[in-house]
């Protein structure tokens, strides 16, 4: 599956390059949802949320009501993750928050299934340099995403895993790496980060792994056209 991602910036639709730049603006939140309305399913991240700066809630919620939609972005909290369900998600992404200083977060993994469901939540494990990073990307962890998956299986349905060292960068993506992760887990796994090549997307789809897309869109180095005949 080709998930399109929307991110949201001070109430703007924007792609950064390693979760930092801000590379570029894209249309309208109802331009982007009729571009990408040939595909199953939109990825939603509230960048201002993630970054503890205020939220995009109102335009989350317009996407959320418009699309079949996964949506993240600070959900630090049971009430948070209930409040993107209330919005109309139909699965939240957790990242900096399924980890703690010493591994894996059960505590809030444990409340957080116990409260919405394990099918509702996709966790985020997210590499660079080989480790698991958060905050942003801002803080790295001891973590190598490989080996926390199978401990993270039970409190998802999913995950989605960023190469962050390519992110934005049009450079391509690791495909070896992917494959490990997807040797590592048998649930739903999702890649993004780098992913410039409709070789790259296909070359993911026989590995069972989901294509999440977004700079590689919106420059138009992907075109839409081609992707829908791929999904």
């Amino acid at each position: 599956m080709i998930i399109p991602c929307i991110d949201l910036m001070d109430g703007k639709v924007v792609q950064l390059v390693q979760g930092r730049e801000k590379a570029l603006e894209g249309d309208s939140p109802e331009e982007m949802l009729r571009k990408f309305s040939a595909f199953p399913q939109i990825q939603v991240i509230d960048l201002d949320a993630a970054m503890g700066r205020g939220s995009n809630d109102e335009l989350v919620r317009f996407l959320a009501g418009k699309a079949v939609t996964r949506v993240g972005g600070g959900v630090r909290s049971v009430r948070r993750a209930r409040a993107l369900l209330d919005q109309g998600a139909i699965r939240v992404i957790v990242g900096t928050s399924a980890f703690s200083q010493n591994g894996i977060n059960e505590a809030f993994l444990s409340e957080l299934r116990l409260a919405i469901g394990p099918q509702h939540v996709v966790i985020a494990v997210d590499s660079k340099d080989g480790r698991i990073v958060v905050k942003g990307w801002q803080a790295a962890t001891q973590l190598r995403a490989e080996d926390v998956l199978q401990s993270l299986e039970p409190y998802c349905s999913g995950f989605l895993c960023t190469y962050v060292d390519k992110e934005g960068m049009m450079q391509g993506t690791d495909l070896d790496w992917f494959r490990r992760l997807r040797a590592a887990t048998s649930l739903e796994l999702t890649a993004a980060g780098g992913i410039t090549t409709l070789e790259e997307i296909r070359a993911l789809g026989e590995m069972g792994v989901n294509a999440a897309l977004g700079m590689a869109i919106y420059t138009g180095r992907l075109k839409l056209e081609d992707l829908s005949r791929l999904h």
